[in-house]
């Protein structure tokens, strides 16, 4: 599935470093509702944006179109980049069934005419892999990973093209998975520029508690092919999206790991009470992690 027609501006999504390294800049995920009273810490910094609106059914259903003029309108002044995440709800990249995978190709499809009407340059997902095992057991072709991967092949067979087209970027999100080595097979095994990998630090440190590895050894497995991270802090026993400092994880380790890529991925910030984003970068910043 390589493609060397695919090597656009998707391939840029995670910008090489200087060779002066600088502190990464904070993102943040929000619906357009929350954008009027944080556009202007978005602007100042020309901060990584990502608008979620387009995760409920609701949306891609009814007048998403006039919610893509709001978004416009009000995003005039910003000098950014924009990303959306897409839907997920109900929905599976691995669909057996092609009835499913048709309405899951449908949704990824609206979502990504969404994103071309802002702007948006990528758009995340939801990694399929939920292995019913050990984490230290590889989660090998014995135990039906490439089938699974054909599968996922199958649902993004008429995505790919779209991503292309619309200079847009398929980050798959780190969501159960307790190993690196499924997400990193499917990215090699559709070896195209537009799709990378996203880790989510949450999910990754409560799949660590489990038996995975450590949210900085993430980055380190995943190298230049991750292109997104959603910050957000967790005690491990829940998906909290707290801000970082609240929680457990070791973001020191982390963000160590990250300035040890050759590429800066996109970091945004992911709460579940947005109204907190200040106190979130504030705390980060205030211990020269980012800025």
């Amino acid at each position: 599935m390589n493609n060397a027609n695919m090597m656009s501006k998707t391939a840029e999504i995670a910008a090489p470093l200087p060779e002066k390294v600088t502190l990464p800049v904070l993102g943040a995920a929000m619906h357009a509702e929350d954008l009027p009273a944080h556009l202007a810490w978005l602007v100042d910094g020309a901060r990584d944006l990502e608008i979620q609106d387009a995760i409920t059914p609701e949306l891609l259903d009814g007048d998403w179109q006039a919610r893509a003029r709001q978004i416009n309108e009000i995003l005039q002044p910003y000098p950014g980049r924009v990303g959306i995440h897409g839907p997920f709800l109900s929905l599976t990249l691995m669909a057996q069934d092609p009835q499913i995978r048709a309405v899951v190709q449908a949704r990824l499809l609206r979502a990504l005419d969404f994103a071309e009407a802002i702007g948006a340059t990528h758009m995340v997902t939801h990694s399929p892999f939920d292995f019913f095992g050990h984490p230290m057991v590889v989660h090998a072709p014995a135990h039906g990973l490439a089938e699974q991967i054909d599968l996922v092949a199958a649902t993004l067979e008429p995505v790919l093209p779209k991503l292309e087209q619309i200079d847009c970027t398929l980050v798959i999100e780190t969501i159960r998975d307790r190993h690196s080595r499924p997400l990193l097979t499917l990215l090699d095994t559709i070896d195209a520029p537009c799709v990378r990998m996203s880790i989510d630090v949450g999910h990754v440190y409560i799949g660590h508690l489990l038996g995975g590895p450590t949210p900085d050894q993430w980055v380190y497995e995943a190298g230049p092919r991750l292109a997104h991270v959603h910050l957000q802090d967790t005690d491990g026993d829940l998906d909290r999206h707290w801000p970082p400092g609240m929680g457990e994880i070791n973001w020191e380790a982390f963000f160590g790991a990250l300035n040890t890529l050759p590429v800066r991925p996109r970091l945004i910030i992911e709460l579940v009470d947005v109204a907190q984003l200040p106190r979130a970068a504030e705390w980060l910043t205030a211990r020269g992690l980012a800025r």
